[in-house]
């Protein structure tokens, strides 16, 4: 019975994602192909595809870092807490990872928007409110809302790594002369950048290909790649071929950046292996 498992075990995962996984990414290749790839001529031709890359990858590479640098912070100070304190505070950074992102974005709304509470207080205090009170409906407050539930994946996927981690290389660093900063950055920082950088470009993909939170924040103001996706396959949208075209392109932007993070990644473990 352990042999069968040991063979054949695998196997009932491996159908699963064939069905659900490569399938519906595979069956766009065909549909955006219609027509002898015309579809791609069309999506080319428009006049704010280009605007919508750019913006689309200013707003996943500035959320993935702004998200790694605080999420880095906060992996740090979890392994520094004692069992029970880390407990309840791993749990309440779990919470926004349990909202779907309109809900993220009607909170941050309620809190922020224009008759958000957080607004009414500061225009109370002498604030204008229609400056104060418009911020979170353009690309930063997008941002925000991003980070609200990045930072905590960020944090929770780090924390092993800090909690784990071996301080005897960087104080034998400074026994042998190394000043603190060089000690610092040939020990902790090479062994833990490559987990940091990945983190940091798995979750820029995300914000990347993340349309809910967007769509009830900015609407159709911010044009990024998953806002025209949505309005190809909405009620209004009719072209599918165009449709399958700009997933397959959003798609390809979303695994380069994730395929950069893994490279850097391992150039650093690389580079971390042959200094030891």
């Amino acid at each position: 019975m352990s042999g069968w498992i040991r063979r054949f075990g695998a196997w009932p995962a491996w159908c699963f994602m064939a069905l659900f996984f490569v399938l519906p990414l595979a069956s766009l290749v065909p549909e955006a192909m219609t027509d002898g790839g015309s579809a791609f001529a069309r999506l080319w031709s428009n006049p704010l595809l280009g605007q919508a890359v750019l913006n689309t990858l200013v707003l996943g590479l500035t959320a993935g870092a702004v998200s790694g640098l605080v999420g880095t912070v906060i992996a740090i100070e979890l392994g520094r807490q004692p069992l029970q304190r880390r407990r309840w505070m791993m749990t309440l950074l779990g919470l926004p990872l349990a909202f779907s992102g309109l809900v993220i974005a009607y909170g941050f709304i309620l809190a922020f928007g224009r008759s958000g509470f957080v607004t009414q207080l500061l225009v109370a205090l002498g604030f204008d409110g229609a400056a104060v009170g418009s911020w979170i409906y353009g690309t930063v407050g997008l941002g925000c809302a991003y980070a609200y539930y990045l930072v905590p994946r960020v944090a929770l996927s780090l924390y092993p790594v800090f909690a784990n981690l071996d301080l005897r290389p960087m104080l034998a660093a400074r026994t042998l002369g190394a000043t603190r900063w060089r000690a610092f950055r040939d020990t902790v920082v090479a062994e833990v950048a490559p987990s940091v950088v990945s983190n940091a470009c798995l979750v820029a993909a995300i914000a990347m290909g993340t349309y809910g939170t967007a769509l009830a924040l900015v609407g159709t103001q911010l044009n990024i790649l998953p806002l025209m996706l949505f309005a190809q396959v909405s009620d209004g949208g009719s072209d599918l071929s165009v449709a399958s075209a700009l997933s397959l392109l959003l798609m390809a932007l979303c695994v380069i950046v994730m395929g950069l993070g893994d490279a850097i990644a391992r150039q650093r473990e690389q580079h971390a292996a042959g200094s030891h």
